[in-house]
């Protein structure tokens, strides 16, 4: 025998309710025709459900052996009719979206578990790539959402909601000599012969230009593993700060000091989407949330 749904939601309210009379209130039926239903049900099955020789309807053993299961597929069966009511109200059925290298992303996670929770038949998948790689992907339309800088120069394609900040600061081994570092220091512009680690993909043109200052260029595509050639001296590097703050706690980087100017680059954080795919609802909730929060 084949159980419906209607036959599972028929035998837990029996079940929950204690009777037959009890179920037929809750589902707003008679009493024969749940006493009927479940006739059936015992029938197909081939043994008793409900002990009728109480005046409750005491679940047999076989019947409390189907229950945690039953349950199971009822809250299953209820979050899908809920999920197929919220994909007709702009609800995407997938969320896609890419954080670019070296940008915090707690505030997205916290944000992203709450719309979980929300639609919790909503699939969401988060990425992490360099920014141009990341810019690339939101334009060929293969994410939703990037959350990355912004970029020094607007493009129109592109609507941007400012979420946060992050600053950029040109750091060095604190524990062994960095071979192509001038010893004496003194100018930003100094570092120009100066092997850079860079956070970028192998063939990124790098959009991103006022991070860069170095030709001699190294590129990688993870915050850990420019924090480790750096920490070994094979060159310095422009990174997050709060990437770098428990390696400089630890001795084990220094932040560069310069006299003409003052280390750091401040950027905008953003969450960006196209403007020629306008949001769908998880989408637009994750903006809202993180924009407020930001505000």
């Amino acid at each position: 025998m084949t159980l419906s749904s209607d036959d599972i939601t028929l035998v837990l309210a029996v079940v929950d309710h204690g009777s037959f009379s009890g179920a037929a209130r809750a589902l707003r039926r008679v009493p024969s025709a749940v006493s009927m239903a479940i006739a059936n049900i015992e029938a197909e099955l081939g043994y008793p459900l409900f002990d009728r020789s109480h005046r409750e309807a005491v679940p047999t053993p076989q019947a409390m052996a189907l229950v945690p299961q039953a349950r199971t597929i009822a809250s299953s069966l209820r979050l899908l009719q809920v999920h197929a009511a919220q994909l007709s109200q702009n609800l995407e059925s997938m969320l896609t979206i890419a954080v670019a290298t070296g940008i915090r992303d707690q505030d997205l996670l916290d944000a992203v578990t709450r719309i979980g929770a929300r639609y919790p038949l909503l699939r969401i998948n988060l990425l992490r790539a360099p920014q141009d790689q990341v810019r690339t992907m939101l334009h060929q339309e293969r994410i939703d959402l990037a959350l990355m800088a912004a970029p020094a120069q607007a493009d129109r394609e592109e609507a941007l909601a400012t979420v946060g900040e992050e600053t950029f600061l040109a750091v060095a081994s604190a524990t062994v000599d960095t071979p192509s570092l001038p010893t004496d220091l003194r100018r930003l512009e100094d570092l120009s012969t100066s092997r850079q680690i860079v956070l970028a993909g192998p063939d990124d043109p790098i959009v991103e230009r006022r991070l860069l200052i170095s030709d001699d260029r190294w590129h990688v595509d993870s915050v850990e593993a420019a924090l480790h050639l750096v920490q070994g001296g094979a060159g310095w590097a422009n990174l997050p700060a709060s990437s770098i703050e428990p390696a400089v706690a630890a001795g084990r980087l220094r932040v560069l000091k310069f006299d003409n100017m003052r280390n750091g680059v401040h950027l905008p954080v953003t969450l960006t989407a196209l403007r020629r795919k306008p949001l769908r609802r998880a989408a637009g909730e994750v903006v809202e949330l993180m924009h407020r929060g930001h505000r």
